[in-house]
């Protein structure tokens, strides 16, 4: 590790002078001032205004019905809000081409018109990429809407379905100008370098996590760290902060057992971070999975880029309760700028509920004090393959004693929507601020991050974040596990623990189901003779849904053939079964592994429609990850009219 560099007592001076006691950034400074992040915010309430079902049910956007404030011959009102205040984030999974208008300081007509959708295209200068954009199923608008007096928002539509809006109210004494969709010389200048700031996620913004004008020093390190051992890569015992923690190769902390802890620690006091280190940098089930602005992997580099000021003293240590030995490089950027009074200290909690309380939602964080929640992340799993349904549950915000904040779903609260939909909430995404780390429904997995830069949620007395763990009453028992980054004046009464290794680890399920008339891959079908349709029967009184191939004689290559992708989360020796339609058309299937038969022959005939029920087709040595199977169409009874497979779901059972 490289020695510390001191610095005078006159270039302090200076950075103080280059950096003044003031309180938090208001407005577009919150964005780019991201040095202020660790600073107590001057607002005097942070809320939202949302669509969530009062009732405390599932309709939280469905039908519109609390869809807005009130109903006003012009249309609906979304918001309507006393200031002084700033609209941090607008957040919508639906938006529409209906004209939506916002009306400032008692004005009578609307100082800003445009189409709903367009505040989040990118299109109008006013509303700039990256502070606006979409994937993952939602739509986000971050550019700060300030008022002086009023904010009333309008949409002339008929009906609105889901929509937040997080804002933040100001003491009468803070002087703010009411927003304007024509941005001054200056404000498009601060507009062009936040846009500029938030391009560079995934790279080095240390000079904007820095105070301005201060040098930033690297203490360096190659670390070998062995099984059972720690090491400290960086330790100074004079005041200052650090503005940037990387670690390579990001590779070397992967992993399902969360067996390397990140350990941080602040004058003297116990570990303000005591965190699974991939958790911390934003892996997920064991994978790097996050390239936000201020935390995530890119090109092989675990980064964090939280402000993390200190008065006296400040240890990073990296511990290893893990099998096997890791080497890595490490480099903490820091700079020799102490805390200041009207800033918080630095705290990451790793918590994990596994199961889920029956009835009691899932707590990121409850906590006493002064401070501000800026980031969490969730790993998600329930306990059955192929259902995700605990991802309809409403986040929760408490502040000092009061539900201020009431989200309407979980993929929602992430700045997405509709999961399980295709092109939506589906896969693996990153923006600056939030992003979907993974959806695997066989897996019954799915997860997120958001990061809250103007929307912190400030807290004077009391924070409690929430997440129900189901649409309505927090009855989907699943497996939560998540990370929160806040700041906070004194040290919180939460306490800053890991459990031990063997509550830390990755669960894969044991048992992993693909639907077949969904979102199951598939790698290749008969080319020749046949066709592959998704069709839904009802059977009984149900309504089943499958996938069908039919065919007539042979492929070019043999028996008509179905292959499907199977994604398993570990190697082992597995059962594979399918559960198919029975019927009079139905032909025999037979599991096949490099062109000889992986298990004896299924007849599929029978003179009534039926559910086969689960059938075992074979055992096979499986990867993990993606496997291809392949099914056959062998023959046919002698009483079957026709040659056809309608699959409703193939499983994989590991042995134990």
């Amino acid at each position: 590790m490289r020695p510390v560099v001191r610095p005078c007592l006159l270039c302090l001076i200076l950075l103080g002078l280059l950096f003044p006691r003031t309180a938090g950034a208001v407005g577009l400074e919150d964005l780019y001032r991201l040095d202020r992040l660790p600073a107590f915010k001057t607002s005097i309430k942070v809320a939202s205004i949302s669509s969530y079902d009062r009732t405390g049910g599932n309709d939280d956007g469905f039908s519109g019905k609390y869809s807005f404030v009130r109903k006003e011959p012009e249309g609906l009102i979304l918001a309507d809000l006393k200031g002084p205040g700033v609209i941090y984030r607008f957040a919508t999974p639906t938006p529409t081409d209906d004209v939506i208008e916002f009306l400032f300081d008692g004005e009578a007509s609307p100082r800003l018109s445009l189409k709903f959708r367009d505040l989040f295209l990118g299109k109008h200068p006013g509303f700039p990429s990256p502070l606006v954009g979409y994937g993952g199923g939602g739509y986000y608008c971050y550019v700060p809407i300030s008022f002086a007096r009023s904010c009333i928002i309008r949409l002339r539509a008929p009906k609105m379905q889901f929509y937040q809006i997080n804002y933040a109210l100001y003491g009468p004494e803070t002087a703010l100008t009411s927003f304007t969709p024509s941005p001054s010389e200056d404000e498009r200048s601060l507009l062009k370098k936040t846009c500029e700031l938030f391009s560079r996620a995934g790279g080095d913004i240390s000079r904007f996590t820095a105070p301005p004008g201060a040098s930033i020093q690297i203490a360096k390190s190659e670390v070998n760290l062995q099984p059972g051992s720690s090491k400290r890569v960086f330790e100074t015992k004079k005041g200052g902060r650090i503005v940037g923690l990387r670690i390579s190769p990001a590779s070397a902390l992967a992993g399902k057992t969360r067996g390397l802890l990140l350990k941080v620690s602040f004058d003297g006091e116990e570990p303000a971070v005591l965190c699974p280190v991939g958790d911390f940098f934003g892996h997920a089930w064991g994978e790097p999975a996050t390239r936000s602005l201020l935390v995530g992997t890119a090109d092989g580099v675990d980064y964090a880029y939280f402000p993390m000021p200190f008065d006296h003293a400040a240890t990073v240590e990296l511990v290893s309760e893990s099998d096997r030995a890791a080497e890595l490089q490490v480099q903490v950027l820091h700079t020799p700028v102490a805390r200041r009074p009207d800033e918080g200290k630095f705290y990451a909690l790793w918590h994990r509920e596994n199961p889920t309380a029956m009835g009691k939602p899932y707590t990121f964080l409850d906590a006493q004090g002064r401070g501000h929640l800026v980031g969490v992340a969730l790993q998600a799993q329930g306990f059955e393959s192929g259902k995700t349904l605990f991802f309809e549950g409403d986040d929760e915000t408490t502040l000092d004693g009061e539900l201020t904040i009431h989200g309407t779903g979980s993929e929602d609260f992430f700045n997405g929507g509709w999961y399980d939909v295709p092109d939506r909430w589906e896969k693996r995404l990153s923006f600056p601020l939030s992003g979907c780390l993974g959806y695997h429904k066989h897996l019954g997995r799915t997860g997120a991050y958001r990061l809250f830069l103007g929307d912190a949620y400030s807290y004077r007395k009391s924070i409690l974040q929430t997440i129900e763990h189901s649409g309505e009453k927090n009855d989907i028992p699943t497996d939560y596990c998540s990370v929160a980054y806040f700041y906070s004046e004194r040290r919180p009464n939460v306490p800053i623990t890991v459990p031990p290794l063997r509550d830390r680890g990755v669960v894969d399920p044991r048992e992993v189901v693909f639907p077949a008339w969904w979102q199951t891959p598939i790698h290749a079908w008969s080319f020749d003779h046949a066709s592959l349709t998704r069709r839904m029967e009802k059977i009984g009184s149900e309504e089943v849904r499958f996938l069908s191939l039919t065919g007539t004689g042979q492929d070019w290559f043999g028996p008509q053939f179905f292959s499907p992708v199977c994604d398993l989360p570990a190697a082992g020796s597995y059962s594979v079964y399918i559960e198919a339609l029975k019927g009079p058309g139905q032909a025999v299937v037979q599991l096949f592994q490099n062109e000889n038969p992986a298990g004896e022959p299924v007849d599929l005939y029978s003179d009534q429609r039926s559910k086969s029920g689960r059938v075992l087709l074979g055992r096979l040595d499986l990867f993990e990850g993606s496997n291809n199977l392949m099914l056959k169409l062998v023959g046919k009874n002698e009483k079957s009219s026709g040659l056809a497979l309608d699959l409703i779901s193939v499983a994989c059972v590991r042995e134990p």
